[in-house]
């Protein structure tokens, strides 16, 4: 249940009470809900979630003490900060408040300016509380990030020597083995008459296609090392480090290092068919940027347009997916990358909201809503550039990059 930002709750059997609380509120611009008793505090807290609560403590039937016991041992109503309004004054009352869970104590008859100061101190509290913890997860994320970066940079480093020494080793076994073929060649030649042993052998083990296929079979492993090498050379270079200032770098490289990571999501599946990456890339010179975070908005780019081709490939069967990527130079000054995908588009609700911290239309679970407002920050204020979305519901959607060369 989302919280409205500006609602408050005011619980009071007083009639007289709730009026003049209601005309202060509503005057200094909160929208206010009100309940004349506990219980019915209770059920619309079922179906809204306020900023705050003005609980008054003596009530009939049920009490303010008893109305915070029971929020407080709600999940979805627990957070919401509850100042107490009474006119019991003993110290023993007020310590029950707070150790029930109370964030402020007013005592009646109140001063109606008291009370407006009081509710703004605390909703300025809980908006500073509310940054905090948004700051300390993006915090936990990029903590995430760097640790994995380090992984990642760690086990391209430890793949590459043994990779480098099956790679070697198979250049003097592709030479040794062409010498034993070239033997038995000269062998077949010059020895007419094969004894009988042999030559059971030889029709056994299939000897012509043996010296034909054995020379593929070691061509397709130099293939297979390196792909090893060129996916261990994309890792490293997705994952390093950014120095503190910007250096130059090929933005074409950054991008195919993306989609090289991205490679065994871009193959058909059961799930959708090969997505086709159409790219367009113009004549640019070198950037000067941090290659590492730019790789990272091309990820999150990328990565989303992939997760909108899966949901749609389960809705049409006959989906082409289709991802393009273009680049230009603009006005001799900006580079431009343009991503375009074919998948679902997304309503103007929708792209308004888009690069908000935290904002994400993917399931609980499968994503933070990180990626796009990180990136954003990535592109225009790390970089001084812009990025832009255009996209209409069931026409794809196209994000347009523009970064300063340097």
């Amino acid at each position: 249940m989302e919280t409205q930002e500006n609602l408050i709750l005011i619980v009071d059997d007083k009639i007289h009470n709730l009026e003049i609380l209601f005309d202060v509120m509503q005057m200094n611009g909160h929208q206010v809900l009100v309940a004349d008793s506990g219980e019915s505090a209770l059920d619309k807290l079922k179906i809204i979630s306020p900023a705050l609560i003005l609980l008054d403590v003596m009530m009939p039937s049920m009490d303010g003490f008893e109305v915070c016991r029971q929020l407080k041992s709600d999940d979805k109503t627990k957070d919401i900060p509850v100042i107490f309004m009474t006119a019991l004054t003993n110290t023993a009352d007020k310590i029950k408040a707070f150790k029930l869970g109370a964030v402020d104590y007013i005592t009646k008859p109140f001063q109606q300016e008291e009370v407006l100061a009081r509710v703004n101190v605390q909703l300025k509290l809980r908006n500073l509380n509310q940054q905090l913890q948004k700051s300390q997860f993006q915090l936990m994320q990029a903590e995430k990030i760097s640790a994995l970066g380090q992984l990642v940079a760690g086990i391209a480093h430890e793949v590459k020597n043994p990779v480098s020494f099956i790679a070697g080793n198979l250049e003097h076994t592709e030479n040794y083995t062409q010498e034993l073929v070239d033997l038995l060649k000269l062998y077949q030649k010059h020895l007419q008459n094969t004894p009988e042993e042999i030559t059971h052998t030889i029709d056994t083990i299939d000897l012509d296609f043996l010296l034909e296929d054995l020379p593929k079979m070691i061509a397709s492993m130099n293939v297979g090392i390196e792909r090893i090498s060129d996916i261990m050379q994309s890792l490293r270079n997705f994952s390093r480090k950014d120095a503190t200032t910007k250096k130059y770098a090929d933005i074409h490289q950054g991008i195919d290092t993306t989609l090289m990571i991205l490679s065994h999501r871009l193959k058909a599946n059961e799930i959708h068919p090969r997505i086709e990456v159409i790219k367009k890339y113009g004549d640019l010179p070198e950037i000067e940027c941090f290659p590492g975070q730019l790789n990272q908005v091309f990820m999150n780019l990328l990565a989303n347009a992939i997760d909108v081709f899966e949901d749609k490939a389960k809705q049409n069967e006959y989906f082409i997916p289709q991802i393009s990527i273009s680049t230009e130079l603009v006005n001799d000054n900006n580079a431009k990358i343009i991503i375009y995908d074919n998948g679902y588009g997304m309503s103007e609700e929708v792209q308004n909201s888009l690069f908000n911290t935290f904002f994400t239309t993917k399931p609980e679970g499968k994503g933070t809503g990180l990626g796009l407002s990180i990136s954003y920050k990535i592109i225009t204020e790390t970089h001084g550039g812009t990025l832009e979305c255009f996209s209409s519901e069931g026409k794809g959607t196209e994000f347009v990059i523009q970064i300063p060369i340097k």
